[in-house]
């Protein structure tokens, strides 16, 4: 992108800032936001919302790195493993909203399902949400490895829930352009 994506706006917010306010929206508990590069900067992104920051100091390693940051932040909120589950979501996906997470927490304990993942684009991804079995697996992703190849691995075990939406994802300048195009102004 040439410039931290976090920080590109949508509908008045930054990324980083409308995927943290989401997050709290949904009403789950507690939320873990991982900043990596230009952490210092991203963090009054999310001043005054309830949320934990953790910096992963090696973010240059790839999002398995974040995915572990994230989880070793949570373990140690959560010393008597309370946490049943955890939504995985990432800040460059604009139409994730609060009825996303919570339908994936609805379908969990609907289905009995370990894992239940996104479907778009002919595909299955975050948002998603791992049961507690999983988050070994999660926090021992190496590199670029991201949540799909715990999905891969587990296809039997994953309810899968439509979002067609979650196929924007903002990786490109033309990316970012094509979803300003796509969304009208709004007023101010």
């Amino acid at each position: 992108m040439g410039r931290p994506k976090q920080l590109l706006t949508h509908d008045g917010r930054t990324f980083l800032r409308r995927a943290a306010e989401t997050a709290v929206a949904s009403g789950c508990q507690p939320i873990v936001v991982v900043l990596g590069a230009d952490a210092d900067v991203l963090q009054r992104e999310t001043s005054g919302l309830p949320v934990q920051r953790v910096v992963n100091g090696r973010w240059a390693d790839g999002l398995g790195s974040s995915i572990r940051a994230g989880l070793a932040a949570l373990n140690n909120w959560d010393r008597e493993g309370a946490v049943e589950a955890v939504v995985l979501m990432l800040c460059d996906q604009p139409f994730v909203a609060p009825a996303v997470i919570n339908g994936l927490v609805v379908a969990y304990w609907a289905s009995g399902k370990g894992i239940i993942a996104s479907e778009y684009g002919g595909t299955l991804g975050v948002p998603a949400l791992f049961g507690r079995r999983y988050f070994a697996e999660l926090a021992a992703l190496d590199g670029a490895e991201g949540a799909k190849r715990v999905i891969a691995a587990h296809t039997s075990e994953v309810g899968r829930m439509a979002f067609p939406q979650g196929a924007s994802d903002i990786d490109t300048p033309e990316d970012y352009v094509q979803l300003q195009r796509a969304t009208p102004a709004q007023p101010s």
